[in-house]
């Protein structure tokens, strides 16, 4: 499946190819910039996204020390908690977060990520073999998945 790619600006100190980031939309430092729709036209608060290019440009910046850069990014895969039996590689899934409390357990990021909205689709990239010891009892198992874009 081949991820759509958008073009917008990091901070250049943050401009490296394999990194992410989620986007949390604009600030109002940003409101007059000439950069603006560049910067924040195509990206969507709250989402997970992965550098794939990185121009060598550098271009002033209110917010980021340094400038920012022009940068190629795509949506990140993720890592989330799926309950044991939808857990099977390849198939295409509903995003239901774990009903979970306990902000202190180890796996609470994963059974409430950041980047993923309920409802959304997504496809199983990969069953991580590791063992998880859930408080709540639930039987889990974590996978990389990937958003399935909206065309």
């Amino acid at each position: 499946m081949s991820k759509e790619s958008k073009i917008t600006l990091i901070g250049s100190k943050l401009a490296k190819t394999g990194g992410e980031f989620i986007y949390l939309g604009e600030i109002e430092e940003c409101k007059n910039c000439k950069f603006k729709r560049l910067c924040h036209g195509n990206l969507e608060a709250g989402r997970k996204y992965k550098i794939i290019s990185v121009r060598s440009a550098n271009h002033p910046c209110m917010v980021h020390e340094g400038g920012v850069k022009v940068v190629e990014v795509v949506l990140a895969d993720l890592t989330i908690m799926i309950e044991s039996k939808k857990a099977l590689e390849g198939v295409v899934l509903n995003h239901e977060p774990i009903a979970c409390e306990n902000f202190d357990c180890e796996y609470y990021n994963f059974c409430n990520p950041d980047g993923i909205k309920e409802g959304e689709k997504y496809k199983i990239k990969q069953i991580l073999n590791e063992k998880i010891n859930c408080p709540n009892g639930k039987s889990l198992k974590k996978a990389v998945i990937e958003l399935i874009e909206d065309k």
